[in-house]
C-alpha cells in the first residue's frame, strides 16, 4: 500500500452542489430559489415569521419564570449518603464536602454548591461541609452525633458588581486629591 492508495470509504465526503453554473446543470439562473420574493434575496433569515401574521410562538399563553438570581443547588438526601456510606462509595470518616459527594456520583450538577435535605435516616457520626442544609437535615445530623457545616460560596453578582463601582469611586477620589 502506497500514499498515493489512500481514499475516503464511499460515501464518506459529499460533493456539494454547485449552483448558479448554467442551465445544463439543472440549477443554473435562479439556482434553485424560484422567482423573486424575499427568500430569493441573499441575506435572509425568516425563522418563525408569518408574513406579517402573528407567529406562533407570539400566539400561544406564556408560562413559567426564570429567576436571574436563583441559586443552583445539587440536593442530597441523608438516606442516600448513609446508603453510600454502608456500600463503600463514600467515606464517612473524612469531611463530607461537594467534591466528595460529586466524586461517589451523589451530586449531580448543583453549580452554587450542595444542599443536605432531611429524606431518610442517617445513623454514622459525618461531618458535613456544605452551601446549604434544611432544619431537619441539620438536626438529624446533630442526632447521629456529625456536625453540619454551612459554607457561602460567594455574593451575588449584582453585590460584586455593586463593590466594583464602589472601589473605582474611592480610587477616582483619590486620584483627583493625590
Amino acid at each position: 500500500m502506497k500514499l498515493t492508495d489512500l481514499r475516503d470509504n464511499p460515501g464518506a465526503r459529499k460533493t456539494s452542489v454547485r449552483v448558479g453554473r448554467g442551465i445544463g446543470s439543472g440549477k443554473g439562473k435562479t439556482a434553485g430559489r424560484g422567482q423573486k420574493g424575499q427568500k430569493a434575496r441573499s441575506g435572509v433569515a425568516v425563522n418563525g415569521f408569518e408574513g406579517g401574521q402573528m407567529p406562533l410562538h407570539m400566539r400561544l399563553p406564556k408560562r413559567g419564570f426564570n429567576n436571574p438570581f436563583g441559586k443552583d443547588y445539587a440536593e442530597v438526601n441523608l438516606g442516600m449518603v448513609q446508603k453510600f456510606i454502608e456500600a463503600g462509595k463514600l467515606d464517612g470518616t473524612a469531611v463530607v464536602d461537594h467534591a466528595a459527594l460529586k466524586a461517589a456520583g451523589l451530586a449531580r450538577g448543583g453549580k452554587d454548591g450542595v444542599r443536605l435535605l432531611a429524606k431518610g435516616d442517617l445513623t454514622d457520626k459525618v461531618k458535613f461541609l456544605v452551601a446549604g442544609a434544611s432544619k431537619g437535615a441539620v438536626a438529624a445530623v446533630e442526632k447521629a452525633g456529625g456536625s453540619v457545616e454551612v459554607i457561602e460560596l460567594g455574593a451575588p453578582e449584582h453585590e460584586k458588581k455593586a463593590a466594583r463601582r464602589e472601589a473605582n469611586r474611592e480610587a477616582s477620589k483619590a486620584k483627583k486629591a493625590g
